[in-house]
């Protein structure tokens, strides 16, 4: 069972029509995975858009023309806070349903695999994950290919 961090608080809200895609509580158990023992508190939200809303966000944020899969935009914490102290805020992940589901048809996977390998990928990089370089890559990927075994989901590469 997963424990996840002492308090977490997702919201999460859907753009787009419902079927198929997950419930609240199923992306919150795998946000709770992602940052189990990562982390002590955290706030974050999950916006479920269309591919319209998705390719307007990956165009103004990333400049590429395209709804991608899924979005990390981490906090940004205010100025003038005392050294040390840190707000729980983590930030918003944004997921395209439309994507996910073609990705999911495509590559032969269950629908909720995806959405939980791209939640918990999501959530990484609310951490400050990446992969900018083959050594990162790695690095993430198994750190991926853990969690998600732990949530009884197949490695997703």
């Amino acid at each position: 069972m997963t424990v996840g961090p002492v308090r977490l608080d997702v919201a999460v809200s859907y753009a787009t029509p419902r079927r198929g895609v997950p419930a609240a509580a199923s992306f919150r158990r795998w946000v709770a995975a992602a940052l189990d023992r990562r982390i002590r508190e955290a706030d974050l939200s999950i916006r479920v858009v269309g591919e319209e809303e998705g390719r307007a966000l990956n165009r103004h944020y990333r400049g590429k023309d395209y709804a991608t899969n899924v979005l990390s935009f981490p906090a940004e914490l205010p100025e003038g806070l005392p050294e040390g102290v840190r707000l729980p805020l983590l930030g918003d992940l944004v997921i395209c349903a439309p994507v996910v589901a073609r990705e999911a048809a495509e590559q032969g996977k269950a629908l909720n695999d995806h959405y939980a390998h791209l939640t918990v990928h999501g959530a990484l990089h609310l951490l400050g994950w990446d992969h900018e370089d083959d050594a990162d890559a790695e690095a993430m990927e198994a750190l991926e290919r853990e969690i998600l075994g732990g949530l009884g989901v197949a490695d997703p590469y």
